[in-house]
């Protein structure tokens, strides 16, 4: 059993939005413990409340009631620059459209992070060059967005996530966007970090995406339906072909 404490949680959390006099209720009492090294899936029918869940885990959004706990600090608690700063240093997001910045290389793309906390640029330039080659794509990195195909700008994506070395990796529908082949490749990028014993929250849609992680955690209409630990997350060689 893992001693170590969460690296992220949620206690309660409720979000509910207001249309005209009626409230929707997106999500209700939703209890979860995030620990080092678990990868876990979000899956669901949409509109089951799977991206809200995400983006509160993330503090892209505030909780209508409950708490979410980042390294210990509740995101409710704290102002936006403090919020900024726990996203920035403990979490890394990938979404389903890249939103790489088309004007620089893949290179700059990565390092803008590390440079957007003031780190010295040839550091951040020799850090985003390595996390490329960490990812398969270390002969790209002079490449613009442009001249990628999905599969690799979506890689790109996922370098940036990770060139702060964030305590934990979100993703939502990283493989949404993609056809089978760069979701292929995608995903194989996901086994890795995976192998590496990274601490990742993935939502798809797509069971096969899902039967990638080690633990799965099904959303029906704004609770947590199922929450499963599988024995082994590992593929085999002849399924990542």
């Amino acid at each position: 059993m893992n001693s170590e404490p969460a690296v992220l949680s949620c206690e309660h959390l409720q979000k509910t939005y207001s249309q005209g006099p009626q409230v929707v209720e997106v999500l209700r009492d939703i209890n979860l413990q995030v620990l080092p090294g678990d990868q876990i899936a979000i899956v669901g029918s949409s509109g089951s409340g799977k991206t809200t869940l995400l983006n509160l885990l993330g503090g892209l959004d505030l909780p209508s009631a409950g708490a979410v706990h980042v390294a210990g600090k509740n995101l409710a608690l704290v102002d936006d620059t403090q919020r900024g700063l726990l996203r920035n240093k403990y979490l890394g997001f990938v979404y389903q459209f890249h939103h790489l910045l088309g004007e620089f290389t893949a290179e700059e793309n990565v390092a803008m992070p590390l440079l957007i906390a003031r780190l010295d640029k040839d550091e951040a330039m020799q850090r985003a060059a390595s996390m490329l080659a960490r990812v398969g794509l270390a002969e790209r990195g002079v490449h613009k967005p442009a001249e990628l195909s999905g599969g690799e700008r979506q890689r790109v994506a996922i370098a940036r996530a990770l060139v702060t070395e964030p305590r934990c990796v979100l993703l939502d529908e990283p493989t949404g966007n993609l056809d089978s082949k760069n979701g292929i490749e995608t995903m194989k990028t996901f086994d890795k970090l995976v192998d590496e014993g990274k601490t990742i929250i993935l939502i798809t849609h797509d069971s096969e995406v899902a039967g990638h992680a080690s633990r799965i955690i099904s959303i029906r209409d704004g609770e947590i339906d199922s929450d499963t630990k599988r024995a082994s997350s590992s593929v085999t060689e002849a399924e990542k072909l």
